[in-house]
Order: C-alpha cells, then sequence, then structure tokens
C-alpha cells in the first residue's frame, strides 16, 4: 500500500472514557486499535478540575490527570494513540466490507471495524467570564460537579427537561438554586416543571439571562439581565451550571450512519452496533440522557467486545470479499 493509505483491524476515532475502554479492550483482544484523539484529546473531561465519581479513585482525581493515566494504560496493551483529526469517512454497508477515514486531510485508513467515540460538545452561553471560570465554578454538569457545592447557593441556566431535572438535583444538596429561563415559560414537560415549582429552595427567573459570571479565579455572583426591561441585577453564587444542551460530535457521520434529530447516534438495543456492519458507537455520540464517565466507559468495554465478536463471525475480511466478488 501507499504511506499515505494504512490498513488496519480497528480504528476509534476520538479518545476519552469511551475512546480510551475501548482501545483497552480491542488491545487484550489482539485486534491492534489505532486511536486518533481529535482536536481535544481527553474528551470534556480534561476541562473538569476534579472527578470524585469514578469508582477506584477514593480521593477523587483530576480530569487531565485521569484520561492521562487512561492513555498510558492503553497504550501499556499496545495501542497506537495518534494526535489527530479524522475529517472525513466512507463507511461500507456490506457485512466484511473495508472502512474508510481520511485523518488531517491527507492520510487514509482503511479499518474493518471503526469504533466511533467522539462524544459531545457542551453548549455554553458564550461570555467571555463563563469561558474564563470553566472549571472555577462553572460548569455544563450538576450531576458531575453539584456536590462540590453543597449546602451553597448556585445558578442554573436552561428552560428543558434536562435543566429541570438538574435543578432539582441541585435542590437537594445545595441551599439556593436560582434558575434562569430566557423566555416567559419553560420548554420542560409539565411534570417537570412541576417538579421545579414545588420545590420551595428553587427560584425561577423567566425572561432573564447572564448578563456577566463575576469572579477573578472563581465564581463569586452572577449579574443578570431582564430582557424585557433591560434592567439588570446581581446574586451572590459559587456555582453556575449551564443546561442548554449538548452537541455530539457526528457531522462527519451525517448521511452514512442513523442519528436523531440531534445527531446523536442510534445503536441496536442492548448493543453498540450502528446501521453499518463493523462500525461501533460508544459514549456521550450515543447517549443523551446519563453522559457520564463511567457509562462512557462501558459503552468503551461494549463496543470492543462487539467489534471482536463481529470480526469472529464473518472470518477473514480477505475470504469475504473473495467471496463476494
Amino acid at each position: 500500500m501507499s504511506d499515505n493509505i494504512e490498513r488496519v483491524k480497528c480504528l476509534i476515532i476520538g479518545s476519552g472514557p469511551a475512546g480510551y475502554t475501548a482501545a483497552i479492550y480491542a488491545s487484550r483482544a489482539d485486534l491492534n486499535p489505532v486511536l486518533y484523539t481529535g482536536m481535544e484529546p481527553g474528551g470534556q473531561l480534561t476541562t473538569t478540575t476534579e472527578v470524585d465519581n469514578f469508582p477506584g479513585y477514593p480521593d477523587g482525581i483530576d480530569g487531565p490527570t485521569m484520561m492521562v493515566q487512561l492513555q498510558k494504560q492503553a497504550e501499556r496493551f499496545g495501542t497506537d494513540v495518534r494526535i489527530g483529526l479524522v475529517a472525513s469517512v466512507e463507511l461500507s454497508d456490506t457485512p466484511g466490507g473495508i472502512h474508510k477515514a481520511t485523518v488531517d486531510g491527507s492520510k487514509v485508513i482503511e479499518a474493518e471495524t471503526v469504533i466511533i467515540s467522539t462524544g459531545a460538545t457542551a453548549k455554553y452561553l458564550g461570555l467571555e467570564s463563563e469561558q474564563k471560570l470553566r472549571g472555577g465554578g462553572v460548569s455544563a454538569c450538576a450531576v458531575c460537579d453539584g456536590f462540590f457545592y453543597k449546602g451553597q447557593d448556585v445558578a442554573i441556566v436552561g428552560a428543558g427537561d434536562t435543566a429541570a431535572e438538574e435543578a432539582t438535583y441541585l435542590a437537594n444538596i445545595c441551599k439556593n438554586v436560582t434558575m434562569l429561563v430566557r423566555k416567559d415559560h419553560m420548554r420542560a414537560s409539565k411534570a417537570m416543571q412541576h417538579r421545579v415549582n414545588n420545590t420551595k429552595n428553587i427560584t425561577v427567573l423567566y425572561n432573564t439571562e447572564v448578563d456577566e459570571v463575576l469572579g477573578d479565579q472563581v465564581v463569586e455572583g452572577l449579574r443578570m439581565k431582564n430582557n424585557q426591561t433591560g434592567e439588570t441585577s446581581e446574586i451572590e453564587i459559587t456555582g453556575l451550571f449551564v443546561a442548554i444542551g449538548h452537541k455530539p460530535n457526528t457531522d462527519i457521520f451525517k448521511g452514512q450512519l442513523d442519528m436523531d434529530d440531534t445527531g446523536y447516534l442510534h445503536t441496536k438495543a442492548g448493543t453498540t452496533f450502528t446501521n453499518r456492519p463493523g462500525v461501533f458507537a460508544a459514549g456521550d455520540v450515543q447517549d443523551k440522557d446519563y453522559r457520564q464517565a463511567i457509562t462512557a466507559a462501558g459503552t468503551g468495554c461494549m463496543a470492543a467486545m462487539d467489534a471482536e465478536r463481529y470480526l469472529a463471525e464473518i472470518g477473514s475480511v480477505e475470504e469475504v470479499q473473495t467471496a463476494q466478488y
């Protein structure tokens, strides 16, 4: 093959808990996986200061360190971890077919199996002060980080079911929760709205947006703006949770893999199989409900095992292709 074309048994697209766990299992199964990290090696956890809810870390661990350790573990078993971005794919729809991925615009990887673990990107408000304090009190995951604000005053931005669910979760551990809703109504289901409205320590502010996140190194307060009157007001808080949605990183798979309206990949129930044979999806790229490191790692394990079983069932790719032609 040309220097720009490489054949591999297992290609893993994306790092993070799902990708690295898939790599560990695929390596131990002698699939000799090649993993491309993407633009954000380690995924969303690299922006998390402390991970306190992943089993096996009694004293907690910061996200970047955890990802470095997962990478080293994958490499110890033989995973070829590469810095690079898969820019386009051509996925076969035939069992035993070869899938093609173009990396950084030039190199082509031909893969017998592909595990997609490209994750999802949390949507933020886009304020400079918000971005400055990410990891210093600004978070996109209440379940992940809410514990650190136990007994404190916090705020959450959002109006859908996720925002309502996270607001009630925070209300159980925080002193007061201020919920900012941009419109004059919530998009959440009636049941979730009733739950929010019946929780005494949640205050819902309608027609209200974040004007500025206050604080130097950590969140100290919030300046809010009423988008009907233009009036601003401030509250003291130690944590701001942004719950306005996630965007799965699946643009390069559109038109080839089945996905929902938001872009989350569909997988066969109880498996990581996509609609293309030999292509599997793990982690947040196919999970819009849990979005936790531990669930991502679990589906990464499943994807590697599904890939191994798929290859065992179809036999030699060369034999399959010879039979087809």
